[in-house]
């Protein structure tokens, strides 16, 4: 398959590690004066701007947009249906390429073409619900804020939280680590977004976060 992504190149090795080299990949920045051209030599379209908008060239092959921080019935409030299928996924640095791609639909018509279109593109998936944060992003987005409370009373240090995560839940790496590889503002825009949608307590973003996110900083893991 020929993959169109937009706005990707942040996650280039990624996707190219998930799907495999099997298929053709076109990154494309979203001001390239050919992105139409382009996008119709595609078979299937990955748009992750924080906005997408390639629906609105009206394409028919199947689009996939990271819906992290707005799910697709936000997306597409008030506006005609795309003509082909559309689907949420979680584009986030370092949740892209797992075992199983994790997916929200527009329409629950389109689960047959998600099948087709998956066993092309030869990976596994589980469909989630339509909502934002999906399911993987919320989680870690949320032990990620709760290690900031953490470390903003004092309690311990970006080191020693890291490492008694990594030994006491198995994960890849500790929260710090993990926030400076997904990016401190998508973190940040991933649990207001989640405040926002449910004014929930436990999605209210850590001062210490906020603040990090103003500033551009990143974790120092020394």
């Amino acid at each position: 398959m020929h993959l169109f992504i937009v706005e990707g190149g942040h996650v280039e090795e990624e996707l190219r590690r998930k799907f495999g080299p099997a298929h053709t990949y076109d990154f494309c920045p979203a001001a390239a004066p050919d992105l139409l051209t382009r996008l119709g030599a595609a078979d299937v379209a990955f748009d992750l701007r924080d906005w997408p908008e390639l629906h609105y060239e009206q394409p028919r092959q199947p689009l996939f947009y990271n819906t992290v921080a707005h799910s697709l019935t936000q997306l597409f409030q008030g506006e005609a249906p795309p003509l082909g299928p559309v689907f949420g996924f979680c584009g986030l640095p370092t949740l892209i390429d797992r075992r199983l791609l994790e997916v929200a639909l527009l329409r629950p018509a389109d689960a047959e073409m998600l099948a087709e279109v998956c066993a092309a593109l030869g990976s596994d998936y589980r469909v989630v619900q339509d909502r934002v944060g999906l399911v993987t992003p919320r989680v870690i987005c949320m032990i990620i804020n709760e290690a900031c409370f953490t470390l903003q009373e004092g309690t311990a240090s970006v080191k020693d939280i890291d490492l008694g995560m990594k030994l006491g839940t198995n994960y890849p790496q500790g929260p710090f680590a993990w926030a400076n590889a997904i990016g401190i503002s998508r973190v940040y825009e991933v649990l207001e977004s989640m405040y926002v949608d449910t004014h929930e307590e436990r999605y209210k973003v850590c001062p210490l976060l906020k603040t990090m996110h103003l500033r551009s900083e990143t974790f120092d893991l020394s």
